[in-house]
């Protein structure tokens, strides 16, 4: 990865390694020296509520499979019509061009920006209305982007004040607008096309590794087959949904190099909750080897259940609170997370087990020959 992509993965890395820290030794050590003491004897670990709930589910997975392989590829499909149709709303890292953050002193829409930056800017314009107030737009062009000597950034900037100091309530002068301008950004095509080569790599790589870890550890390539086509799943049914839902949600929804730090976090998410059930489907078929491969692989799901969804309950109340109060910036980028935290979770239970059932069923059946 470049950029934000690394810059989010190193913070993430240190998060992980600090967590693993924490969790396995301090916490361990501290909860064993308050059970010594006693201390912990007469402190309940459930609620009222959550007393009852999930305890020995019986919910058949595998008996809805089918239906649950179908709705992704469903998802995907419509995600590739609107990719043809509506288009992908690129960012600027992946199209080339420049990138505007404008503040204005009052409401204003997407669509006036773009009506007066059109002509001027020869329909070379992109504007997408940033937060809920309407008053910051991001603009994106490419409108001389070959260009390199250092009039071309003052004869865009000019054009642009010329077309939206009408939009203000207050007209500015330019300095004043230029000091409107919260941030700017430029890509060249080459550039663009670099960082999008090395996105897609990234992305690419890390599934194939998910697959190479699962393999390793588990030494069964039904379980690698499993994890590639439900980390792919997902990865694929969130890009959908983008392209589906970015000129219908009232927020930025951008495919840029945030977009593709989230996508990564979720893929290394979606494995940890798969895992989870793999280690319990080996555990149980190791202690009862004869035992029909359904019913194991059923019993693991639904042992693991209060676990998965634990799992993504906890991880979703953070995401929809920074996606809340986090601001407009991270508004993308944690609805990308919220999405995968809920399709990950659903794609280990109706994706990644099934497929490691099909795959070990038919295997199971030509030993039988």
């Amino acid at each position: 990865g470049t950029g934000p992509i690394r810059g989010f993965a190193t913070t993430l890395i240190i998060g992980l390694i600090a967590s693993f820290i924490t969790a396995v030794f301090l916490t361990r050590i501290v909860f064993e020296s308050l059970a010594k003491k006693g201390r912990l004897d007469k402190i309940p670990f459930t609620t009222k509520l959550t007393r009852n709930l999930l305890v020995d589910p019986t919910f058949n997975f595998l008996g809805k499979r089918k239906v649950g392989i179908a709705i992704p590829l469903v998802i995907i499909a419509l995600g590739l019509v609107a990719a043809f149709t509506v288009g992908l709303n690129r960012g600027i890292e992946f199209s080339g061009g420049r990138n505007y953050v404008v503040q204005f002193d009052q409401p204003v829409s997407s669509e006036a920006v773009r009506s007066v930056l059109s002509t001027p800017l020869e329909e070379k314009v992109l504007v997408t209305s940033i937060g809920t107030d309407g008053m910051q737009v991001r603009i994106s062009t490419n409108y001389m982007i070959a260009e390199e000597n250092e009039q071309t950034e003052e004869v865009i900037t000019g054009k642009m004040y010329e077309s939206l100091k009408g939009l203000y309530k207050q007209e500015p002068t330019v300095d004043r607008f230029m000091d409107n301008i919260i941030s700017s950004q430029k890509v060249s095509p080459s550039m663009s096309s670099d960082i999008t080569r090395g996105a897609i790599w990234a992305v690419f790589l890390s599934m194939i590794f998910m697959a190479i870890y699962i393999l390793i550890r588990f030494r069964d390539i039904s379980f690698s087959a499993g994890v590639f086509a439900s980390v792919a799943a997902t990865t694929f049914s969130i890009i959908a949904l983008y392209a589906m839902l970015w000129k219908i949600l009232p927020f930025t929804m951008e495919i840029d190099q945030n977009f593709i730090a989230a996508i990564l976090a979720i893929i290394g998410y979606s494995l940890n909750d798969t895992v989870v059930v793999f280690d319990r489907i080996r555990e149980t078929t190791k202690l009862y080897p004869h035992r029909d491969r359904y019913q194991v692989i059923n019993g693991a799901l639904n042992s693991t259940l209060s676990r998965t969804m634990n799992t993504g309950l906890t991880t979703l109340v953070v995401m929809l609170v920074i996606f809340i109060f986090g601001g407009a910036t991270m508004r993308s980028f944690t609805f990308s997370i919220i999405l995968g935290v809920i399709i990950g979770t659903y794609c280990t239970l109706f994706v990644a087990t099934p497929i490691a059932y099909e795959l070990q069923k038919r295997r199971l059946n030509k030993a039988k020959k």
